[in-house]
């Protein structure tokens, strides 16, 4: 174990960070910038957890926050996402290989999606820490793991009968994605996403500006469409908040 390793851990939920609340022993809580960073150890790693809330700055401020205060070596966001690609579905599992900004656009000066002053339309995470959250998800959804913390019946309300884990692009911006309309121009632009959501990119940006390492997971918890409002909340308190402590369990060790 490398005792100078400190993993932050975001949530944009309350809700998706709860159950990894419960696994950290000998915490202490910080209050700084209006968040709360709960310090503690997990598996005998040194860990910091934090309720970052919605949106690129806020998402931004938090890592920034987790690098330079509690001095994290790497820094793992998780929560909910909207499936965009067709072969997304509810329930399933996203891992951001490249990480976007859908809604940067500094046209005519640069090109449409590029990150002004980087040069770089993609931020692309470590590869060791993808094969990593590959492995680790994968061995849960062989042995079942997932399913049975959360409840065939849970699963079966939603319309999920079979888990599946990705690897590939995600969207963020700061915007929910509630109408097909949403879904279909952002599909018109950027066909090669899987899901969408708030934050991802935008801790993607603030780590590669620092070589922090990254990972980025997301629970899909709706088709990004018309019905996204009421799946949502419900989706994230019976389901996903159970995904969660258990990759997080599984992936720090």
């Amino acid at each position: 174990m490398q005792s100078n390793r400190v993993v932050g851990i975001m949530g944009a939920m309350p809700e998706e960070i709860e159950g990894i609340k419960a696994l950290l022993t000998d915490t202490t809580s910080t209050i700084i910038g209006k968040r709360r960073y709960i310090s503690g150890m997990l598996n005998g790693v040194k860990t910091v957890l934090v309720f970052s809330r919605w949106g690129k700055v806020a998402a931004s401020a938090t890592a920034a926050t987790l690098i330079n205060v509690f001095n994290v070596t790497e820094l793992i966001f998780t929560g909910v996402a909207g499936a965009v690609h067709t072969n997304v579905a509810i329930g399933d599992i996203v891992i951001g290989k490249r990480l976007i900004q859908h809604d940067i656009d500094a046209r005519p000066i640069m090109q449409r999606f590029e990150i002004p002053l980087l040069g770089k339309t993609y931020i692309e995470a470590n590869a060791g820490n993808v094969s990593l959250a590959l492995s680790t998800i994968t061995n849960l959804l062989e042995n079942n793991i997932l399913s049975q913390n959360v409840g065939k019946e849970v699963l079966s309300d939603f319309g999920i009968t079979r888990l599946s884990v990705h690897v590939g692009d995600i969207a963020s911006g700061d915007k929910f994605f509630a109408t097909n309309d949403d879904k279909e121009k952002l599909t018109d632009n950027l066909p090669e996403t899987l899901c969408v959501e708030m934050e991802g990119a935008a801790v993607a940006q603030v780590c590669y500006e620092y070589d922090i390492p990254f990972t980025v997971i997301r629970i899909i918890s709706d088709a990004a469409d018309d019905a996204s409002p009421i799946d949502f909340p419900v989706f994230i308190k019976n389901v996903s908040s159970k995904y969660i402590a258990c990759i997080v369990k599984a992936l720090i060790n």
